[in-house]
């Protein structure tokens, strides 16, 4: 049986809209988008559910009653619930947390505000249904729940965390895999390191650059492909430690699909420095076309990684991070028969595989199973 699943995605961009897109075209169910362009996050949480509830409307009039509304959590899906009540009557609602505001850092373009973080809050009371993309952010988000609902002076909703924890699942995040399945380059030229991830503080590509230049100082013998997504201003801060790394460097942009694959292909090493990660796409895809992680000792990043790889791929601190880089940068072959482990670490989030998997939850909100 398939149903009709409208998808509300406020800031339809990026890996948002990768998700929203790949989840149409893979689900047996039928999926009608309903938009709103990559900008202005923060008027896209606070005023977009009026608009989205103006082409709510108009989405069902074109394509149908719906069986489910599905929200991404950039949506305040209280406002959107209470504007649309006359097109959802009856009709149960699911939010599919990518981020949230309660525990996001305060680093960055855009810095969060309590405002925010109980929109995220709200948003969880009202669902009927919620999916996580990892279990790390399902659980960080629950523990930190009662001390931000315990700063409001009164009637402050903690027994409503219950239920959200009854209410919640967790949902990789599905993606487009075929073709990341070959192993990086290891043949005569030097280790390719991969960092690939949005210039923003909470990445902190200062980290990164630091370790790299030590490396490159020590005499090592690696090159670097520095990737992902940049706006205005955030590379250049970083422009005297790129140029330290001079001819080091073979790629410096946030490449065009096709050539950004081709060096995900081509790595041996990926690199993270994130303060903070609820999914961690980038290493994911990198890890499955045979690149070796090097990431924190926390956030998603545990989970993500194989158990007796843990000593090897996580570090605590940039002296760990050095260390662990050294090591692998002098183990090429260790680092090659770690790739099949790695690859089936992360072979479950295709969307050939996943998809099934949200099929049956959206059957059972549907259903109220």
């Amino acid at each position: 049986m398939t149903g009709h699943v409208v998808v509300v995605s406020a800031y339809h961009g990026g890996s948002h809209r990768a998700w929203a897109e790949g989840l149409r075209e893979h689900s047996r169910h039928q999926i009608t988008l309903v938009t709103h362009e990559p900008q202005a996050w923060t008027w896209r949480m606070t005023g977009g559910s009026v608009t989205l509830a103006e082409d709510l409307h108009t989405a069902v009039t074109d394509h149908g009653p719906a069986d489910l509304l599905l929200a991404t959590s950039m949506v305040d899906l209280s406002g959107l619930l209470g504007l649309a009540r006359r097109d959802l009557e009856g009709v149960p609602a699911a939010l599919y947390m990518h981020e949230n505001q309660i525990t996001q850092p305060n680093l960055g373009r855009a810095k969060v505000r309590r405002e925010h973080a109980l929109i995220s809050w709200t948003s969880l009371a009202a669902a009927d249904a919620i999916a996580w993309n990892s279990r790390f952010h399902m659980d960080s988000v629950l523990g930190a729940l009662p001390r931000f609902l315990g700063w409001y002076p009164d009637r402050r909703h903690g027994h409503l965390i219950s239920g959200v924890a009854e209410r919640s699942a967790v949902l990789p995040v599905g993606m487009d895999l075929r073709g990341l399945d070959r192993q990086g380059h290891r043949g005569g030229g030097p280790p390719l390191i991969l960092w690939n991830h949005r210039w923003d503080d909470d990445k902190d590509p200062g980290a990164a650059l630091a370790a790299l230049i030590e490396l490159a100082a020590e005499g090592l013998d690696f090159v670097v492909a520095l990737t992902g997504e940049r706006f205005v201003g955030q590379r250049d801060r970083w422009a005297d430690e790129v140029a330290a790394l001079g001819d080091r460097v073979v790629a410096d942009a946030d490449l065009p699909t096709e050539e950004y694959r081709d060096i995900v292909r081509k790595a041996d090493i990926v690199l993270s420095t994130a303060h903070h990660e609820f999914f961690g796409i980038s290493v994911a895809e990198a890890m499955n076309a045979g690149a070796f992680p090097i990431v924190p000792n926390g956030l998603v990043y545990p989970e993500r990684i194989p158990t007796d790889l843990h000593d090897l791929c996580l570090y605590d601190g940039p002296e760990d991070l050095r260390e662990r880089l050294r090591w692998a940068l002098t183990h090429s072959e260790a680092l090659v028969s770690a790739g099949p482990a790695l690859r089936k670490a992360v072979a479950g989030f295709d969307w050939s595989v996943v998809a099934g998997r949200y099929d049956e939850w959206i059957d059972g909100v549907v259903h109220g199973d």
